[in-house]
Order: structure tokens, then sequence, then C-alpha cells
């Protein structure tokens, strides 16, 4: 692999750059003592504690230069002209394979926020327009793993006009591996980012992830209906766009899938369009009977499920309640018959109050201490109860003269 070759080569340049020629260096003897290569880092088996140490910061400090002066290298080619690449003999498999050592690189947090000063980060965005589909899909997994969990990186792609191509890619790509992936890449580019969800919307993306969802991949299902749940629970206020845009029928059908995460996903997402306040059970309020009809025979297929078939279906049973209860204010048939929770799924209800016991003798001594005639007010937070007060009151630190 790109990344044993690359931790042996720094390994090896490392020992030599502290012999002197005359006698084994320290890091050559520790090494000889025997160790084995742990993720990317030579570790010392025999030896002392502080050689180990000593031997495993040091290469971890020398590899960390190695792969930014490979990434650095990486982007210099990334960034060469593709006739000048083709005539040196670099095939489309080479690229691709250069993106792919690329994404190992930055799975690393601090790698990936590099990417963009070493010049990496352009020319990875330019082939999410290559003509091959194949480098398309495999830009688009660099800058899923870039982006993902990543405020930094997040806005510099959309600085870098990441976006667009994504977006396009995600909607109209004749390939269907590339626009599964641009989805991805999309997905991990606008979470917890306001700007990018705005871009998103401006740029009719629910369309997009409608147009997803009739799609005959489950996989691409799944991820559009993963981002458009995302998208529900941010922002309530956009249930009526989706409802509007027919989102509550195609996840009806999807109910009904035959993969497991399509299924729970379109029924999370009904439950989200439930819960909205503003819109409520209204939203569904043309489908109820079909709805109902469509709960009723996920029920019964539950019913149907082998016992390992239905511990995998936990999270769909308890979907499947969840919004008969929204819709209909009464627990379904399953919550009736015991199939919500089954035997031995107890313990995973509610954890058990370890705590409570210790603080028990000073609730039922504040209680001995409370006038029976005053009742609490929950607003308040003072009576009835057990206060606790931290540090000084504001007047005594006034007082005080501070």
């Amino acid at each position: 692999m790109a990344g044993d070759r690359l931790s042996w080569s720094g390994l090896l340049k490392w020992s030599l750059s502290y012999a002197d020629g005359t006698r084994p260096s320290r890091a050559i003897s520790c090494v000889a003592d025997g160790g084995e290569l742990v993720g990317g880092v030579w570790v010392v088996v025999r030896g002392s504690e502080e050689e180990r140490r000593w031997l495993a910061e040091a290469v971890e400090r020398h590899m960390m230069v190695d792969v930014v002066s490979r990434m650095r290298e990486i982007a210099l080619l990334m960034s060469t002209p593709l006739s000048v690449l083709e005539a040196h003999g670099i095939t489309p498999d080479d690229i691709e394979g250069l993106l792919a050592e690329l994404q190992v690189h930055v799975e690393s947090i601090d790698m990936a926020n590099d990417l963009h000063s070493v010049g990496g980060l352009v020319p990875v965005i330019k082939y999410l327009r290559n003509s091959n589909a194949r480098i398309r899909a495999r830009a688009a997994d660099v800058v899923t793993t870039v982006v993902q969990n990543n405020p930094t990186s997040q806005q510099l792609v959309m600085e870098a006009s990441g976006f667009d191509p994504l977006l396009s890619n995600f909607t109209s790509d004749p390939d269907l591996t590339a626009r599964i992936k641009a989805l991805g890449a999309l997905s991990s580019l606008i979470r917890n980012n306001k700007p990018g969800v705005s871009a998103f919307r401006l740029a009719n993306g629910y369309a997009g992830l409608r147009d997803a969802l009739t799609s005959e991949s489950a996989r691409f299902q799944r991820k559009a209906l993963n981002l458009t749940n995302y998208l529900l629970s941010e922002s309530h206020s956009d249930c009526s766009v989706f409802a509007q845009l027919g989102f509550p029928r195609l996840m009806m059908h999807l109910v009904s899938s035959d993969d497991l995460g399509v299924r729970e996903a379109a029924l999370g997402g009904l439950l989200e369009l439930a819960r909205d306040t503003t819109l409520g059970s209204r939203s569904l309020l043309a489908d109820h009977d079909r709805l109902r009809w469509l709960l009723q025979a996920r029920i019964e297929r539950i019913r149907m499920m082998a016992p390992e078939d239905l511990d995998a279906a936990r999270e769909e049973r308890q979907l499947v309640d969840s919004l008969w209860i929204m819709c209909y204010h009464e627990p379904s048939t399953l919550h009736v018959e015991g199939l919500l929770v089954l035997p031995g799924e107890e313990c995973f209800e509610q954890p058990p109050d370890v705590a409570g016991r210790f603080f028990e003798p000073l609730r039922r001594s504040s209680a001995r201490r409370a006038p029976s005639n005053e009742r609490s007010d929950p607003g308040d937070g003072t009576g009835g109860g057990m206060m606790l007060l931290l540090g000084p009151s504001p007047g005594s630190r006034s007082n005080s003269g501070e």
C-alpha cells in the first residue's frame, strides 16, 4: 500500500539522518532491538520506555513532513495540464490512483486542512469536471473526506467554488456512481454549514433530492433520504416546501422498499414531517388512509419476520410505532403485541439511575424542611426542592467592591 511504502521510506531517511557513519545511531539501534509498524509509525517492542517514546515521537514528526511533501507532489501533478500528463504516459488510471492515495492522506483533519495550502484543493475540484466518470467519482470521494466534520475545509471548498460542480454532478451526471459520490460530498459539505445549506436551497437542491428518490438505486435513495431528514430536522420551516414538492408521497412509496435502510430513512422522513408544529400531520392528511394502510402492512410484515430479521429491524419497529402515535394518537399494535421492545432490549431503553441513591437522602431532608402549604413553581426553580449555591451571589460580589 502507498501508506506502507511512505512509512518505510520515511523511516529509512529518518534513521540515516541520525547516523554519523562511525557507529549505529540511536534510531537504528532502537529499530534493530525489535519493533513493528503500527498505523504508519514504527513502534519499538523491546528497549526502555524512554526509547520507545522517543522513537515513536520522532518518527511521527518525520512522517508528518513526509506526507505533506507527498501531498505537494500529487498537487503538482494534478495541476499539470492533461495533455502534458498524457504525453508523459500518465493514464486516467494513474490519476485515479493519485486521488485514491490523496484521500488516504487527508483522512487526518490536519492534513485535510493542509490540502489547500499545498495547492491540492483547487486541482481536486477541477477534476470534478473531468471527462472520465471514475475520476469525477474519485475526486468527490476526496472532497467528502476533506470536508467531513471539518468546518475549516468546508469553508475552503465553498470559497474555491467546489459547491457548483458537486451540485451539477449530483443532479445531472450521466454516470450513476458519480451522482451518488457527488451527493455524498454535498451532504458532508453542507452539514452544520449554514452557508452551504443556503446555497443548496437556493440552487433548488431539494428538487434534486426528489429526483434521487425516484431512482432505482437503493444506495442513491438512502443517501438522498438521509440528507432530506437532516434538512428537515434542522429547519422545520422547510417542511411545507418538501410537502409541496411531493416528498410525503415518495416517502410513503419507499416505506415498502425491499431495502431496510431505505425503509428506515423513509419512515424517519415521514416522522420529521409529522412532527412539524406549523404543518403537523396536516402535511399527510390527504394521504392518511394510505399511510395507515402502509403502516399496517409494515406491521404485518414485521409480525412474519424471523427472529434474526426482527432484531435487525429494531429501528424500523420503533419508527413505525412513533409515526403511528404521531398521526393517530395511540400506540400501534406492535406495542400491544410486545413486538416493539423484544426480550433483552429493555436494558437499552433507560440507563440505570446510579447517582440517584446518593442524592435521595438530601431530597428527603429538603422535603421535610419545605412548608407543606407551599407549592413549588417550576418556573422559578427554587421552591420545593434542593438549591445548590455555587460561588458568591451577584450581590455579595458588588458589595465586596469587585
